[in-house]
């Protein structure tokens, strides 16, 4: 009777076991462009026609930086921030380079068009 008591015990540890690794979740390296443009999507109108910052925008900003923590997260939002503003027409870049400080964000690089994104840091 013992016998069947541990193995059904070792069984049911190994099950959870399984349960607990499928469920964990799985790291993610790196910062996607997709993540850049969804957080940075609610900020478009203002890039293109100025006004006053939507709360959403900034939140966007906010967030993307508290993720952009290492010198190869902050090339790639570099990057992405390039890719994108080539592929959407009508962005103000003085609007763009000014939007991290009206949302109280300091990058550490130039936002602007010529940013050599493989100098970030």
């Amino acid at each position: 009777m013992e016998t069947i008591t541990v193995s059904k015990v070792a069984v049911a540890i190994m099950c959870m076991v399984a349960v607990l690794s499928l469920s964990a979740p799985l790291a993610v390296e790196g910062l996607t462009c997709g993540q850049v443009a969804s957080s940075l999507g609610p900020c478009l109108n203002y890039l293109k026609v100025g006004g006053v910052v939507p709360p959403g925008c900034c939140s966007g900003v906010k967030s993307l930086s508290g993720i952009a923590t290492t010198p190869a997260d902050r090339k790639q939002a570099c990057t992405c921030l390039k890719s994108i503003s080539g592929s959407v027409t009508g962005i103000n870049a003085g609007l763009a380079a000014g939007l991290p400080g009206k949302c109280g964000v300091s990058v550490p690089y130039k936002i602007s068009p010529s940013t050599d994104c493989s100098q970030v840091q």
